[in-house]
């Protein structure tokens, strides 16, 4: 006979693990952001594809501290109001070109500021 006693097994516990799934969750949640990205929606045109005649055309020149609308420095402020009034009957297509020195997150804070202007058509150069 054996005098050795039989220890029994404890049951595993889940409480710590349901207390670091917890702490996970909320570290996730805290450190996610719950806000809208807004999107800018761009489309490829064809090579070469020049406009239409009925539209009339005008060039942004962005820079890391100022534009320029057809060769004449202007306000991001005064921008959309003013591509509005030059508007009317004939659709505008807005050549953007954007210099070396542009950041991306400017380019897309100029592209949303014109979201809304009727008739407006917009095509982002490539940088030569």
């Amino acid at each position: 006979m054996s005098l050795r006693r039989v220890r029994r097994r404890r049951r595993a516990t889940i409480t710590s693990l349901i207390d670091v799934i917890f702490l996970l969750l909320l570290f996730f949640m805290l450190a996610s952001t719950f806000s809208r990205f807004s999107e800018v929606e761009l489309t490829a045109s064809a090579e070469g594809a020049a406009p239409s005649r009925a539209e009339d055309v005008r060039r942004l020149t962005i820079a890391a501290a100022s534009l320029e609308l057809d060769g004449g420095e202007i306000k991001l402020t005064e921008l959309r109001a003013r591509l509005a009034e030059s508007g009317g009957e004939t659709p505008i297509l807005l050549a953007v070109a954007a210099q070396e020195d542009v950041t991306t997150q400017r380019l897309i804070d100029i592209l949303t500021g014109l979201r809304g202007v009727p008739d407006l058509k917009i095509h982002v150069l490539e940088p030569t």
